[in-house]
C-alpha cells in the first residue's frame, strides 16, 4: 500500500512540474507570436524538457526567466 501511495505522490509532483513548464511555454510562444513553437508545445509531452529548451534558446526575450523568477521570489 505504501508503495502505491509514494508513486501517487511522485506521479502528482511530475504532473505539477510538467504543467507548470508547459504553461510557462505556452505563454510565451503565444507572446512572441511563434505558431509553430506553441503548436509543438501543446502537442508534445516531454515532462518539461522541451519547455526548458525553449524558454532558454529560442524564446525571443532572453531576459523572460530571471524576471519571472525575479517577481516570484522577491521579498
Amino acid at each position: 500500500m505504501k508503495q502505491i501511495l509514494d508513486n501517487q505522490i511522485f506521479l502528482l509532483l511530475i504532473i505539477v512540474w510538467s504543467l507548470f513548464w508547459k504553461g510557462l511555454a505556452l505563454w510565451r510562444a503565444s507572446k512572441d507570436n511563434q505558431r509553430y513553437w506553441f503548436i509543438a508545445l501543446l502537442i508534445i509531452n516531454t515532462v518539461g524538457i522541451l519547455e526548458i529548451i525553449y524558454l532558454l534558446r529560442f524564446a525571443k526575450d532572453k531576459k523572460f526567466l530571471k524576471q519571472f523568477f525575479a517577481r516570484i521570489f522577491k521579498s
